[in-house]
């Protein structure tokens, strides 16, 4: 028999170490400064455009401009054969039976954000129901945020067990835990909540909903990488990095993945393990594609805006 919740004994989150903020600063910094050779260019745009979750997630989304997005993930750019595709198309549950449909053969992930997505302000079994509908109609990643009002008011136990309730209610699915940084206000808060949500159970870690500002930032995923290999060091399980929004050109997305391979190693150069929450990154992505395979430029408007 499983101990009840309330006498399970949870980690001292008080004990997350402190950060240091100018160190943290100047070097996020310095990867923005690496020389990047074409072919590895090349390679990393190929890479950077495998690991984009394509998103739709406004009150206005319907069924054909859900169908619409899963056509460009499964076809990035009809003139250049060959390219991989995007890691998931994410939508909101009542739209995760659409997108599973189109996408069928694909090996295209559904991903589907719950827990009352953006403000995660509602009660938890409201937040349950959400993240199992989604995975009962075919998700196959959750991406859930924390409450961050709880976490403000340092009911950090409340933080963890919502967390683990979320990943039980997943099931088979992946847990990507969204901290929302950029309501967090310090680098210490963040690397508490990232060990919040490894120790509760999350496979991802991801910055932002897209929806605040500031979003996904360099310092601030880098905070979150090195608490994911100290995690790692410690407990022998990899967990996932999701920086989301704010990231929209090719040149920034490189720099990102020169940061992973140096804080983490090539084993999290894959989307099993690295993703992007940024559709517009993807057409700049193509754009530079095109440019590197034709020595030409494509005006923005010859791409989908979703």
């Amino acid at each position: 028999m499983p101990l009840p919740r309330e006498k399970i004994i949870r980690p001292d989150f008080s004990l997350s170490p402190r950060i240091d903020q100018v160190g943290v600063e100047e070097r996020a910094s310095r990867f923005t400064k690496r020389s990047i050779k074409k072919e590895t260019k090349l390679n990393g745009l190929k890479l950077v455009l495998n690991m984009i979750d394509l998103t739709t997630l406004e009150g206005k989304d319907t069924d054909g401009k859900v169908k619409q997005l899963c056509y460009k993930a499964m076809h990035p750019h009809d003139a250049l054969p060959g390219l991989p595709t995007v890691a998931a198309v994410c939508v909101y549950p009542t739209m995760v039976k659409v997108a599973k449909k189109a996408l069928e053969g694909s090996g295209i992930k559904v991903a589907s954000v719950t827990t009352a997505f953006p403000s995660g302000q509602a009660p938890r079994d409201v937040k349950i129901r959400d993240t199992k509908y989604a995975v009962a109609n075919g998700a196959d990643e959750v991406d859930m945020v924390i409450s961050r009002g709880k976490f403000h008011a340092g009911e950090y136990n409340f933080v963890y067990d919502e967390i683990a309730m979320i990943k039980e209610a997943c099931g088979e699915a992946r847990l990507k835990v969204i901290l929302e940084t950029g309501e967090l206000g310090t680098y210490d808060k963040v690397r508490r909540a990232s060990d919040i949500a490894m120790q509760a159970g999350a496979d991802f870690i991801k910055t932002s909903t897209g929806k605040i500002q500031p979003a996904a930032t360099m310092p601030v995923t880098l905070v979150m990488l090195e608490a994911i290999r100290d995690f790692y060091y410690r407990t022998g399980k990899m967990t996932g990095m999701k920086p989301a929004g704010g990231i929209s050109k090719s040149k920034l997305a490189l720099h990102y993945l020169v940061m992973v391979k140096e804080v983490l190693g090539e084993d999290w150069l894959s989307n099993e393990w690295f993703r992007f929450g940024a559709s517009s990154l993807a057409n700049d992505v193509l754009m530079q594609l095109v440019k590197e395979e034709t020595g030409l430029y494509q005006a923005g408007n010859y791409f989908s805006a979703d």
